[in-house]
């Protein structure tokens, strides 16, 4: 496994996208290793652009500051059109279905298009679209263990929105399936 793990998520502002990156680097922080997050987003948040870098290592990180990416989760399409270009060769780019109208048309990266907000609804809480983009990752790129996604959760999660955690772990084994059966189906091919 690679000793960093470049990561930029984004989207509008509401869509959990600095949520994404603080659980990672929750997560991260968890497990011992080095993490940098770096938020970025409008002053309206809620309906603007929104976008974080996470950086997980096993080393220290020189600079949180990069523009090249080993994996990119995109939840709009100004996010596609800014970042697909930004994802080094190789790497993995996943989206969110409903919101993106031109997919990418990179073919030297893994893409995997998520429909997480139908997903979402299936639960009745939409606000957990997010993390079913989490499990997904962490499907395709094992960088940390899912029992510490969990409990970064706690951390992260106020108080008062601990009760919402059995639906968060659902959403997470909701991604991974679809991971999982997105591989299937490339193997099948």
């Amino acid at each position: 496994m690679q000793k960093e793990h470049e990561i930029i998520f984004a989207g509008f502002g509401g869509q959990g996208i600095l949520s994404m990156g603080q659980i990672i680097a929750y997560t991260a922080m968890i497990e011992n290793k080095e993490v940098s997050w770096m938020p970025s987003y409008g002053p309206e948040m809620r309906g603007g652009t929104a976008n974080c870098i996470a950086i997980v290592s096993s080393e220290r990180i020189s600079s949180p500051i990069i523009s090249k990416f080993d994996t990119a989760i995109l939840l709009n399409q100004p996010s596609l059109d800014k970042f697909e270009h930004s994802v080094k060769p190789g790497g993995l780019l996943m989206y969110e279905q409903s919101t993106i109208l031109n997919p990418p048309t990179r073919t030297d990266i893994e893409i995997l298009c998520i429909a997480a907000n139908e997903e979402a609804q299936k639960l009745n809480k939409k606000q957990v679209a997010n993390m079913i983009f989490i499990g997904a990752f962490l499907e395709k790129r094992p960088i940390l263990k899912v029992e510490n996604i969990i409990k970064a959760l706690k951390k992260v999660l106020p108080e008062r929105h601990h009760h919402l955690i059995p639906v968060n772990e659902q959403a997470i084994a909701i991604g991974s399936r679809i991971a999982k059966e997105n591989e299937q189906s490339l193997i099948e091919k």
